[in-house]
């Protein structure tokens, strides 16, 4: 088979950017070999968030009385029920992409795709049968799992990564995260949150590592708060899993201790999927397990381009989807703009959710910027206050002499939703004086926002 533009993996960076190639009058193939939709929808982003809300509906129904409901009984976890909720979830969406595959007259092809010279690709399927397919454009998308360390080899049933974890059979008693990126916070929070004991082990001084120091001590704290034991500047240095129980064996400031669980949950980043797919064949380089690119996602080899996790870069589905856009857009003539990784949000579901786009006040005060700095806290929130949701705030950081917006952080309910218009704000370049003359509903959580920044003008009125 002959094609325009061959996809090698269906996630929200291969499936998007088929479609969007398919949209421009291009002969598309998707090359795909397990579900359709890639790890985020089958095993990442959205069962993630299923198994999160079963876990925030559960903490509502049993604090009900907090807001003048009565319940009858006790409120128990149906953990089985969780994860068959999160797997329709997940199910649901991989036919979503199905349909919108072929609504938009996208092949799907079920494989596994290695790359060969002169921009072909040979596909084996389950049956170990191989055909071979061409295109003028070839788009690697194959994502990334779960990265083991080799101390914390993991075994599926005691060491396991995020698959094993969404999936298992009975709630753990007792669970070990290692790692508090947002992967290990996510399922920290949601197990120790239906009555799981978890313990969450994190090598760097904070947990959530990259985001600004007071976004991540703030939810250290709730984690705290809630009797979670956190921490941080922790590393572990070996896992027996030869009795019933995981020995952890942890080494601190003070020194060594252990901790027995359950299970041993490995959250300590992702691995690039790029071995055994023909790159060397193909003579495509690669860089720090990275396949290297330019700024429009060429590889080192014309026609050969990639995207997502399997490039350097944050390894986030929006980033991969928009990436893949860029990619077809480039190939098809069109002049998109590179990719600005300064105005990527990131976000972290737990509550309180965490969000935050552009610098730090550590990161923009190193570049060399003389900051102007704005906090809105959530106590001060009526919306907030009435949802009994108050902890967390708004934080700001604008550069002194310009006005250019440099960063945002949020903790708090939502916050996940209201990051959207601060990327949009920079984007289009807007000035601190411009979003405190913007008329923000009342009451909405969203108005700490235009508050914030009104603290960093020295305007503020509600704190």
């Amino acid at each position: 088979m002959k094609y325009d533009i061959i996809v090698i993996g269906s996630g929200p960076g291969g499936y998007v950017a088929a479609i969007r190639a398919s949209q421009l009058g291009l002969k598309t193939a998707v090359v795909e070999k397990e579900a359709l939709g890639g790890v985020c929808l089958n095993w990442g982003c959205i069962p993630t968030k299923a198994l999160l809300k079963s876990a925030q509906v559960f903490n509502y129904v049993r604090n009900a009385g907090d807001y003048g409901v009565k319940t009858k009984g006790e409120v128990e976890p149906d953990f089985p029920a969780m994860v068959k909720r999160s797997r329709s979830v997940a199910s649901d969406m991989s036919k979503g992409v199905q349909y919108l595959l072929k609504k938009n007259k996208v092949d799907h092809i079920e494989g596994y795709a290695r790359l060969k010279k002169e921009k072909k690709v040979e596909v084996e399927n389950r049956k170990g049968e191989t055909s071979e397919l061409e295109a003028d454009h070839i788009i690697i998308a194959t994502g990334a799992r779960s990265r083991e360390l080799p101390g914390l080899k993991q075994d599926g049933k005691k060491i396991m990564g995020y698959r094993e974890a969404m999936t298992l059979k009975k709630q753990p008693e007792s669970m070990v995260v290692v790692g508090s990126g947002a992967i290990g916070a996510e399922f920290a929070y949601f197990y120790h949150s239906i009555g799981t004991r978890v313990t969450l082990v994190e090598y760097m001084p904070n947990i959530l590592p990259l985001e600004d120091e007071e976004s991540s001590k703030t939810l250290a704290r709730s984690f705290k708060k809630r009797k979670m034991k956190v921490m941080t500047g922790t590393e572990v240095k070996k896992v027996d899993t030869g009795k019933d129980k995981c020995t952890v064996t942890v080494k601190t400031k003070k020194g060594e201790e252990t901790i027995e669980a359950d299970i041993v949950l490995s959250a300590v980043g992702i691995k690039s999927n790029i071995e055994d797919m023909g790159l060397e064949q193909a003579g495509i380089k690669t860089e720090k397990e990275k396949i290297t690119v330019d700024q429009f996602y060429q590889t080192s080899v014309p026609g050969y381009y990639a995207i997502g996790d399997v490039i350097p870069g944050p390894a986030l589905a929006h980033v991969a989807s928009h990436e893949g856009i860029i990619c077809v857009e480039k190939i098809v003539g069109k002049d998109p703009e590179p990719m600005d990784y300064n105005n990527i949000p990131a976000c972290t579901y737990t509550v309180p959710e965490v969000a935050s786009v552009g610098y730090t006040e550590k990161q923009a005060k190193e570049a060399g910027y003389e900051v102007k700095v704005g906090k809105f806290p959530l106590t001060a929130s009526g919306k907030a206050k009435a949802a009994g949701n108050a902890e967390g705030f708004v934080k700001v950081i604008f550069d002194a002499a310009y006005g250019e917006w440099l960063g945002a952080h949020m903790v708090g309910e939502n916050v996940t939703e209201m990051i959207a218009e601060v990327v949009v704000a920079r984007k289009l370049e807007t000035t601190g004086h411009e979003i405190i003359k913007a008329v923000h509903p009342h009451p909405t959580v969203s108005e700490a926002i235009m508050e914030a920044v009104a603290a960093a003008y020295d305007e503020v009125i509600h704190i």
